[in-house]
């Protein structure tokens, strides 16, 4: 009849569950094949790509220069497991989920590119809205990244006199970029840090970073 509830109830011989189930692992592994098959062609792109980059790259380039170029493509491809948590050193954090190699880039700080008068403004809106911490990164003289409301997990990272981590500035394709490099091996589970060199100020700022050399303030 075509309606389940005027049908009386049948049961599903044996030999018939297991053909349609035969199928559907069939089906199942004839898609993990192909998804396998997808993320080798993905990767020997990715490779090609970038010995491509590596040659086409001006022969006065510094090594550092290329070096950064090729991370900074790498870790566009197979970005790093973070998650922001609880922090014992101030509010939140962010930490690793999974082993990171001293040298490799962790995170780009990502944010809104404004100009230096636009950031003497909104540090003091961001004091009248009792917002409690900005997130505003130097690039030069007159350019700063604000993440404070258009930001990624980069923002989250805290401050520590002796840090596992490095801010660096980098240029791509003419764009200038902040760059978290590791320092050193970072073991999953490890908050990552690094220095904030704020410039010495008559007012202080408390650090409770618990490092043995603790400089007792940010500023």
């Amino acid at each position: 009849s075509g309606c389940a509830r005027t049908e009386q109830y049948q049961k599903i011989p044996d030999h018939v569950k297991n053909s349609y189930l035969l199928q559907k692992r069939e089906n199942k592994n004839h898609a993990s094949k192909i998804s396998s098959r997808t993320n080798r062609i993905h990767w020997r792109k990715l490779n090609i790509e970038l010995d491509y980059q590596k040659k086409a790259l001006p022969v006065h380039s510094g090594h550092a220069d290329v070096s950064d170029i090729l991370k900074f493509n790498q870790l566009k491809a197979r970005k790093k497991e973070l998650k922001f948590a609880k922090s014992a050193i101030h509010d939140w954090g962010l930490f690793a989920m999974e082993r990171i190699d001293a040298n490799d880039m962790v995170i780009e700080y990502i944010g809104e590119i404004i100009r230096q008068k636009i950031a003497d403004h909104r540090e003091k809106q961001y004091e009248r809205m009792g917002i409690g911490s900005s997130y505003l990164f130097r690039i030069d003289d007159d350019t700063i990244i604000d993440a404070t409301k258009k930001g990624n997990l980069a923002r989250f990272i805290n401050h520590c006199c002796d840090p596992n981590c490095n801010a660096k500035i980098i240029t791509v394709d003419g764009h200038k970029k902040i760059v978290i490099y590791a320092k050193r091996d970072i073991e999953e589970g490890e908050e990552i840090t690094y220095d904030y060199k704020f410039p010495i100020e008559v007012d202080k700022i408390p650090c409770l970073c618990g490092a043995k050399n603790c400089r007792g303030s940010l500023n």
